[in-house]
């Protein structure tokens, strides 16, 4: 994974987290890869990757069972979902509207690329 420097390294891996977690790679009460995996898979120090699990375990997604490991909380798909959708909509959306604004994109435009899109016809 190549790291974006305007954003910490913590919430990039998080990012993927929740990438598996929404696409059902990762399912409520399934055990995901612990920490030493984590910052091997992603060449990151284990800190770098403790710090992750503690932000997604703060955030009610994951949690512990000591000695065991980590695993998806029973409502981790519903809190992941929700707090990716307040991300979107409090830091992508007003960027994504004054694009459309500025390129002249109508919303029924908008609606024939999602279908395009949705339907696997994008570039």
């Amino acid at each position: 994974m190549e790291f974006k420097d305007n954003q910490a390294i913590y919430l990039q891996i998080a990012n993927h987290f929740f990438e598996n977690i929404l696409q059902k790679k990762w399912n409520s009460g399934e055990k995901i890869p612990s920490i030493r995996d984590m910052a091997v898979q992603f060449e990151v120090n284990p800190n770098t990757t403790m710090r992750t699990f503690n932000y997604l375990q703060d955030k009610g997604i994951i949690f512990n069972k000591r000695g065991i490991g980590y695993y998806v909380a029973d409502d981790g798909y519903e809190k992941a979902r929700a707090l990716k959708k307040e991300q979107f909509v409090n830091e992508d959306l007003a960027g994504f509207f004054r694009n459309m604004q500025m390129l002249g994109i109508s919303f029924e435009d908008l609606k024939r690329y999602y279908h395009e899109f949705s339907n696997g016809n994008h570039n």
